[in-house]
């Protein structure tokens, strides 16, 4: 599909990843300019639910199926999605030509709020401030909501920090990072109409 900015005709900016280890096979397709669609199933209830919330508060469409080693834990399915979730963004975005590339925003959930402040710069790193009160969210093990961002950075090429600022609830904490992480990524990777044709650097690149 095409898209048009400013009078210009433009490619839909969507990106495909299959990856397939003795531990999971994950496929995974996004689509950058859409409407927050989901279709979503990785064997892992909660996670199902936290990647809902990524696509729909993104506005970035996302299909992913994951077939994962669920007998043994959740860490592969996890880490392995936000890889390929990662590779998928990264790949729709091309040469990054145009984007806002900055972004940040604190996210209330009734008691709890997180901060998270993204920068789609071809730089992967995690600046990680969350602390659960407990290990397990029903049967999720709290500890993989970084191991999914971190994969998620490190395959996307972005700077993202997550700050939980407060918050008594470690649903509500998980919640907000996700949240707020697709609230950013949604602006960050938005296209500036002020500098459509441009890549948002003065080095001229940001692969």
């Amino acid at each position: 599909m095409e898209r048009t900015l400013m009078g210009e005709t433009m490619i839909r900016r969507t990106g495909s990843i299959s990856r397939k280890t003795n531990e999971t096979s994950v496929s995974v397709s996004v689509d950058l300019d859409g409407t927050g669609a989901a279709k979503i199933s990785t064997g892992v209830g909660f996670f199902d639910h936290m990647l809902d919330q990524l696509s729909r508060h993104s506005l970035i469409d996302m299909e992913i199926d994951v077939k994962g080693d669920l007998h043994i834990d959740d860490h592969h399915t996890v880490e392995d999605t936000g890889i390929a979730i990662g590779q998928a963004i990264s790949k729709a975005l091309g040469d990054r030509r145009g984007i806002t590339r900055y972004a940040s925003i604190d996210l209330a959930m009734d008691e709890t709020m997180t901060k998270a402040a993204i920068d789609v710069s071809g730089r992967p790193f995690l600046v990680w401030n969350v602390a659960f009160t407990a290990p397990k969210v029903g049967t999720f093990d709290t500890e993989l909501v970084r191991e999914f961002f971190q994969a998620l950075a490190q395959n996307a090429g972005i700077t993202l920090h997550i700050l939980n600022h407060y918050g008594a609830n470690n649903h509500h904490i998980a919640e907000t990072c996700f949240k707020a992480v697709a609230r950013v990524l949604r602006t960050a990777v938005e296209i500036d109409p002020r500098q459509a044709s441009r890549v948002p650097s003065t080095k001229g690149t940001l692969v």
